[in-house]
């Protein structure tokens, strides 16, 4: 049985998360009937969710357009879970300091289905970046902290995952055949690391290593995004795999200190009370 066919399944409150999950870059702000298309729900079922939504505080309605548009209260959620996330609080301090090191952009990424979350993000501290906010989502089979994870699983699930995957072709170097994706990810099993060169950014450069639980199951992926007009392929393996490896391997066997945990519980309150302690 299904997860949506279990009698506990809410469906209601699944709906209202649908209305919710509608709006984005595209979708900045709706009306009824464009919210009912992008939800799939009918036109009155649109008007009781939206009128439940704004008056929790998460939707706002334009009093002279009747448009809905999210409120800054939908940001919590997403910042609740950053708050209390034991592996992104582990990780932060090593991460801070592979950026300080390579000066270079570094990001954490954890899997939503078959995309790549990126839930922490420390820039290059001296080049131009794309810009990419906490939250965003990309493809696994084109990036490399998704081939990275991929390499976690096995064959069958990761084939499985890519035939499931829409795979379009973001630039002219995607690589978008499952055949040749299989051998890409079979290939970081053996050196542990991927890579991906201008496969969904131009000009980009990004290489990435996975990180596991105790199970030995994948559970995120550490990346490096570089520019290739400093950096060439060979250049970035000889130097910023080393220091992938190393910060994964800090982060899986050696909890930071206090110190270096301190600066990360500025601005959550009460958890500053907790700084002294370690996960």
């Amino acid at each position: 049985m299904g997860m949506e066919e279990s009698p506990l399944f809410v469906q209601s409150l699944a709906t209202g998360l649908t209305v919710l999950d509608a709006f984005n870059a595209e979708r900045q702000s709706m009306n009824l009937p464009e919210i009912a298309a992008a939800a799939s729900i009918s036109k009155s079922a649109a008007q009781r969710f939206t009128h439940t939504l704004q008056a929790v505080g998460l939707l706002k309605k334009d009093p002279a357009t009747k448009r809905f548009s999210l409120t800054t209260r939908a940001l919590s959620l997403g910042y609740h879970y950053l708050q209390s996330n034991l592996l992104l609080e582990r990780a932060n301090p090593y991460l801070l300091e592979l950026n300080r090191n390579s000066e270079e952009t570094v990001n954490l990424a954890e899997r939503d289905g078959d995309n790549m979350v990126y839930i922490a993000r420390f820039p290059s501290p001296v080049r131009a970046i794309a810009h990419m906010p906490i939250g965003r989502q990309l493809p696994m089979f084109c990036t490399s902290a998704g081939r990275a994870f991929l390499s976690g699983l096995p064959d069958e699930e990761v084939r499985a995952i890519l035939n499931a995957t829409e795979r379009p072709q973001f630039t002219q170097h995607t690589v978008t055949d499952i055949d040749r994706l299989m051998e890409m990810i079979a290939t970081v099993r053996e050196t542990g690391y991927a890579y991906s060169i201008e496969e969904y950014y131009r000009s980009d450069l990004a290489l990435a290593v996975p990180l596991f639980d105790g199970s030995g199951a994948p559970v995120a992926a550490i990346n490096i995004s570089v520019s290739m007009a400093y950096w060439t392929l060979e250049k970035a393996q000889a130097e910023l795999v080393p220091q992938l490896l190393a910060t994964a391997n800090l982060i899986s066997t050696k909890p930071p200190s206090p110190s270096a945990l301190s600066p990360f519980k500025i601005g959550y309150g009460t958890a500053g009370k907790n700084s002294g302690q370690s996960h």
